[in-house]
């Protein structure tokens, strides 16, 4: 078996290929087919592959398939080879299963669009590049799936590029990312000087076996340089600024961005090396402040979005502040868990804005919306159920998997109470502004515009199913969680998190009991969120707007992002800008540069000038020249 692990990236590689170098000769319907059966070919095929990694033997869980060696020096190899694993499996089930039902949502979204071909082919590309980063076993074939998906999120976030604007993010998103990439090379120069190698499973080995004479600065400095990079994949303080801007892309883009493939990169990689990170605990520090102050940051942000698609940008900013939260304090798997069921329902509400903006002719601004819960019910029903998910009301997955990290925060010896304040008001605030999103969006009157109210339908079953699918798997995702039910996922993970992990570690450092009472905690700080919302935009629709007037300051802060853009525009954008302009260009390249290249153009012009001036065609002048040559050389040799 070990042998056909290639297929499962192949297949969407495939599909990039031959809709990319043919699909605008073929009919739309082999396009979509193509695309569609790409990445769920991948999908049964690692499910195949899951489904027989129970009967693996306990001390080789995984199955590892050996294409070829890359590179080969005296003392360093690097391999192109793909490992199947636990964590590897909910990874590749989530971008294949996921990603097929956006891409069978793209049928009908994109339906029309004169790209169409060249969508289905970078979406299969994004497909594949995420599916090399999370199969690969070593650092350096992870890179080359890191920059792919980097790439495709370029290309499909400025896919209307004759849009200045979402040419404009497209860069964005690409600049802001190379420079958690920079950490991210930094940190592989310092595992290959420190072990000699990239590979996962020997560089955990030989964490593991020398950890007490491994210095302390190098195994933090890995890890934060590490984080650093995870911080631009997954939108995290200080490189979040790309992800609300990445929305200028296509919807359904924007749903396998923020739910299936590239934003889960960071949280996937602190987890794949969760045994090397204990090792650093002033890094787990740093990756749990991140991260809790992440989801607390950008639901504040969240709270006055008109946008419905910038809404959700910072909803899925917030939720992976979550995930690194947990793995943070310890809880890699409650960290996996979260992404997995942040998937479902992330996917389900990027969708239903999608749909949303289907029935209104492209409109994303909420004060424009109202009253569609009628119009648009499959729409509405299924967005209510992926809201009532990531607020973490019972028995809704997301309730499972953020009760999970809110307990483990509280509780493992990484953890602090303080973490899980955070990460409660995190939660109440969650609640609120996506109840908001439902009340503005679906009741009370409309404020659709005239022309766009006579257009108003809802989305066709191929965008509607997949809805419904998503919505199923919110409500239901969650049971996965629980021990003894389809063997927990904890237990699932355990032989991945536990391999080459130090002992001890992992143990409660408070009463299990606890456990109930915070979960009640969260319970009810999610309840009053969507009840405060009803009372703000349902019974008294002129609060917020009185509310706004009073907290002018703050309510300006908020609306205005806190100022970061602008902030970074003017410490580093602007700079950079000028000595681009001024130094680089001005001085450096056309002063100095252009300098010598013309001073030599001009310098072999005079000198071939004067040359032209000797060559007259009178051999009366060429004979005086060898005359007076042969007369100054035997001068020379006469007086030497």
């Amino acid at each position: 078996m070990n042998h056909y692990l290639w297929l499962i990236p192949f297949f969407p590689l495939a599909g990039f290929l031959l809709n990319g170098l043919m699909g605008t000769r073929f009919p739309r319907k082999l396009v979509s087919g193509i695309g569609v059966a790409a990445v769920a070919a991948a999908f049964f095929t690692a499910l195949y592959f899951t489904l027989h990694l129970s009967g693996l033997p306990e001390d080789k869980p995984y199955f590892l398939n050996y294409i070829y060696t890359w590179i080969e020096t005296r003392h360093f190899a690097a391999t192109v080879a793909l490992k199947f694993d636990a964590l590897s499996a909910v990874m590749v089930l989530i971008i294949t299963g996921v990603g097929s039902l956006i891409h069978i949502y793209s049928i009908g979204y994109m339906h029309g669009d004169p790209g169409y071909s060249r969508y289905f082919a970078y979406l299969n590309l994004f497909t594949f590049a995420m599916l090399i980063l999370v199969l690969a076993d070593n650092f350096l074939l992870l890179f080359l799936g890191w920059e792919g998906v980097g790439l495709c999120s370029y290309l499909l976030i400025g896919f209307w590029y004759e849009k200045t604007e979402y040419a404009n993010a497209g860069m964005k998103a690409f600049i802001v990312n190379r420079i958690g990439d920079f950490g991210f090379l930094i940190a592989m120069f310092l595992v290959v000087m420190v072990f000699s190698t990239l590979n996962f499973d020997r560089v955990l080995f030989l964490a593991s076996e020398h950890a007490d004479e491994l210095q302390f600065w190098v195994v933090n400095a890995i890890c934060l340089l590490l984080l650093l990079g995870a911080t631009g994949k997954s939108a995290q303080i200080p490189l979040y600024v790309w992800l609300p801007d990445a929305m200028a892309g296509p919807t359904p883009v924007s749903a396998l961005i923020h739910a299936a493939t590239m934003v889960t990169a960071g949280v996937y990689l602190i987890a794949r090396l969760s045994a090397f990170f204990l090792l650093a605990p002033m890094a787990m520090h740093v990756v749990a402040w991140v991260g809790a102050l992440t989801a607390l940051y950008a639901a504040t942000i969240a709270l006055t979005s008109k946008d419905i698609k910038k809404v959700l940008a910072y909803s899925t900013i917030s939720q992976l502040g979550y995930m690194f939260l947990a793995v943070g304090v310890g809880a890699f798997a409650a960290g996996i868990f979260h992404l997995m069921t942040h998937a479902f329902f992330k996917a389900l509400l990027f969708l239903g804005a999608g749909s949303v903006m289907h029935a209104l002719s492209g409109e994303t601004n909420m004060d424009k919306m109202g009253g569609l819960r009628a119009k648009i019910p499959h729409t509405y029903k299924t967005f209510v159920i992926g809201s009532l998910a990531i607020a973490g009301i019972p028995p809704l997955s997301g309730f499972f998997s953020k009760d999970n990290i809110l307990w483990e925060a509280y509780a493992l010896p990484h953890g602090s109470p303080v973490l899980f304040t955070i990460g409660l008001l995190a939660a109440g605030l969650t609640a609120f502004y996506m109840f908001r999103m439902v009340f503005l969006t679906f009741h009370g009157k409309s404020r659709v515009e005239a022309e766009v109210a006579l257009k108003l339908h809802e989305s066709p079953p191929v965008m509607t199913i997949p809805l419904w699918i998503l919505a199923g798997l919110a409500i239901v995702g969650g049971f996965v969680g629980i021990p003894h039910v389809f063997m927990g996922l904890q237990s699932f993970l355990e032989p991945v998190f536990s391999r080459f992990a130090p002992e001890g570690g992992h143990e409660l450092t408070v009463n299990p009991q606890m456990e109930w009472v915070l979960m009640a905690l969260s319970v009810l700080i999610a309840l009053l969120g969507i009840w405060l919302a009803s009372v703000f935009y349902l019974k008294k629709d002129d609060l917020p707007r009185r509310a706004g007037a009073k907290l002018r300051p703050l309510y300006s802060l908020l609306v205005n992002k806190y100022y970061v853009d602008e902030l970074y525009r003017f410490v580093f954008v602007a700079p950079l800008l000028w000595l681009s302009e001024k130094v680089f260009f001005r001085i450096v390249d056309v002063t100095v540069i252009d300098g010598i290249v013309n001073g030599t153009a001009r310098l072999v012009n005079a000198f071939a000038g004067g040359l032209r001036r000797m060559t007259t065609g009178v051999v009366q002048a060429y004979a005086l020249s060898i005359f007076l040559g042969l007369v100054l050389m035997f001068g020379y040799f006469l007086l030497g």
